[in-house]
This record gives structure tokens, C-alpha cells and sequence, in this order.
């Protein structure tokens, strides 16, 4: 409820001014050509192609606030040839924080949580099939997501919450993160929160815990990241420990490792190195990983790797 009293006040504020002094508009953009492949998987041309362009306009209100709004035109991402992604309503309240509207492909300070060491690529199961990876489970659209890094220095406190639509999303979902930034090179993160899109048989409670400390050119990080499920069988535990290394300002490396807990079925492990190396506006990266137990059967085990080439425009 608390969630829903900030959005509404957030909204309110923001509409008894509704002049703006001065509008900014923007277009950014990039595109990618990548190259993926699998063992013991036949996944035909390997080749894929991404490319985006992100429109954003924003413009500060006669009471002090800054909105904005953007959203990227994206074709790969979206089922039957919609080509509208990541819709997004802003509202930057100064140290009263900051409220986001999603429409469309949102994102919540949970989710983020999942796996947050330290990569020069991707996470350790990535570019495996059927391997069970960890995500927030309530939809992105039509969400709202609040931070807030003014209350105590150091200190970012994020909110989630996830209305229900009586569909894909039957009840509505909660969350709270709280990160700690002040000791340099330090970063400690910590939240709960709650999916309960499918209804009370298939509800879950997500707690998340992660560290990372940055040294020199050296990062290392840890991640636990549990799903406490009231189906049965379905109760998740992800443990992820990384370390990467810039040998350069333009060139990095790292390896990464994660062990996921599977209710009723064998520990999957997971283990991936990535590097990436950047060149003004284009970056090349690659990255291998291996998994064994895919999914929580015992005996699938399986590697896949990656390569890639982005510009940024």
C-alpha cells in the first residue's frame, strides 16, 4: 500500500504544474551482430542481429520536477512485428526520489539482484538450453519501480510493485532493496519481495544478499539470490561468486561460477568465462560457459559460447 501512496502522490505533485521551462530531446542508438553455439544441441544458424534506436524527451515542471519519457523502437524483441519496447514514464522528485511508470518491458530493483558479480560478459549459465537461470517473476508492463538515494548517504532504497490485472498477474506483488555504497569501492545490497502473479498455490518469497568489492583493477563479488515457493518442488537457491580483471582501460576478463539448489532434483553448476574489449563505440566480446546438471537432471551436462560486435550511435 505504501507503494501505491507514493506513486499517486508522485503523480499528483507532478500534475499541479504541468508548464515545463525547457523540453530535451533526444535519439540514441546501437546495433550488434553476434554468433552463438551450443554442445549436444542443434540450433541451426547460429548467426543473430540486434539493433535498437531510443527516442527520450524530458522537461523540468514549474514545482522542480523533471519528467521524462522514452521508449525504444526495437523490432527483435517484440512477438508479430510490434517493433515498441521499453516504455517508460519518469518522475525525478529531487530528494523525495525518483518514480518510474513502465508500460512496457519494465525492469525492478529486485530482479537486478539476481546476480550482480562482477562480468566482463555474461552470467555463468547463459547461452545453455534448459538451464534454469534466476528472474523475477511478475511481468514488466504497467509497473512502477521508486528509488530513492537522498535519505541516508550511501544509502539507495528501491520499491517495487506490480498491480494485478486478474490475468498473468492475479494478485500483486511487493518488493523492497536497500544498497550500501559508502565505503569506496564497496558495494553491499540486500532485498525481499514477493511474486504472487500466479495466485496463493504458486506464490514465492524472494530474499537476495550481494557483495562486491572493487580493487584497483581487480573486482570480486558474491551473489545469493533464494525463491521459496508454495508449489511444490519449486523452492530455488543461487549462489554466484565472480571476479573479473581490467588488464586495460579498454580490455577485460573474468571468470564466474554459480551453484543453483533445485527442490527434488540435482544441484546445477555452472561455470563461465567472458571478455570484452572496447574500441571507441564498438565492443567485441566473447564468452564460454559450462553447466552441469542442466535443469536439475543429473548427467546433462553442456557448454555453449559467444560472440559479439556492438556500436553504440
Amino acid at each position: 500500500m505504501n507503494i501505491k501512496k507514493i506513486g499517486l502522490t508522485a503523480l499528483a505533485g507532478a500534475l499541479v504544474s504541468v508548464s515545463a521551462n525547457a523540453a530535451e530531446l533526444s535519439v540514441t542508438g546501437g546495433a550488434s551482430l553476434g554468433f552463438s553455439g551450443e554442445e549436444k544441441t542443434n540450433k541451426g544458424n547460429g548467426w543473430t542481429m540486434n539493433d535498437s534506436i531510443v527516442f527520450k524527451g524530458s522537461a523540468e515542471m514549474d514545482n522542480g520536477f523533471v519528467v521524462s519519457t522514452s521508449f525504444k523502437i526495437d523490432e527483435s524483441d517484440q512477438p508479430g512485428g510490434g517493433v515498441m519496447d521499453n516504455r517508460a514514464l519518469t518522475i525525478d522528485m529531487g530528494d523525495a526520489g525518483t518514480l518510474t511508470f513502465y508500460g512496457q518491458s519494465g525492469s525492478s530493483n529486485i530482479s537486478l539482484m539476481d546476480d550482480t558479480t562482477p562480468t566482463a560478459g555474461e552470467e555463468a549459465w547463459d547461452d545453455v538450453s534448459g538451464a534454469t537461470a534466476h528472474a523475477y517473476g511478475p511481468t514488466g508492463d504497467d509497473t512502477f519501480f521508486y528509488q530513492n538515494s537522498s535519505l541516508i548517504d550511501g544509502v539507495t532504497i528501491g520499491l517495487d510493485y506490480i498491480p494485478s490485472d486478474g490475468q498473468t498477474q492475479i494478485e500483486s506483488s511487493m518488493a523492497a532493496t536497500i544498497k550500501y555504497t559508502g565505503i569506496d569501492g564497496l558495494t553491499i545490497g540486500a532485498g525481499i519481495g514477493e511474486d504472487n502473479g500466479e495466485g496463493p498455490a504458486d506464490a514465492d518469497d524472494v530474499t537476495a544478499f550481494n557483495v562486491t568489492y572493487a580493487m584497483d583493477a581487480i573486482t570480486v563479488g558474491f551473489s545469493s539470490y533464494e525463491v521459496d515457493s508454495n508449489a511444490a518442488s519449486s523452492d530455488t537457491t543461487l549462489t554466484a561468486m565472480g571476479i573479473s580483471y581490467a588488464v586495460s582501460d579498454d580490455l577485460s576478463v573474468s571468470l564466474n561460477s554459480a551453484e543453483t539448489e533445485i527442490e527434488g532434483s540435482e544441484d546445477q553448476e555452472a561455470l563461465g568465462i567472458s571478455a570484452s574489449l572496447t574500441m571507441g563505440s564498438m565492443t567485441l566480446s566473447a564468452n564460454h560457459n559450462s553447466v552441469e546438471n542442466v535443469g536439475g537432471t543429473d548427467g546433462k551436462d553442456r557448454s555453449g559460447y559467444a560472440l559479439g560486435l556492438s556500436f553504440a550511435f
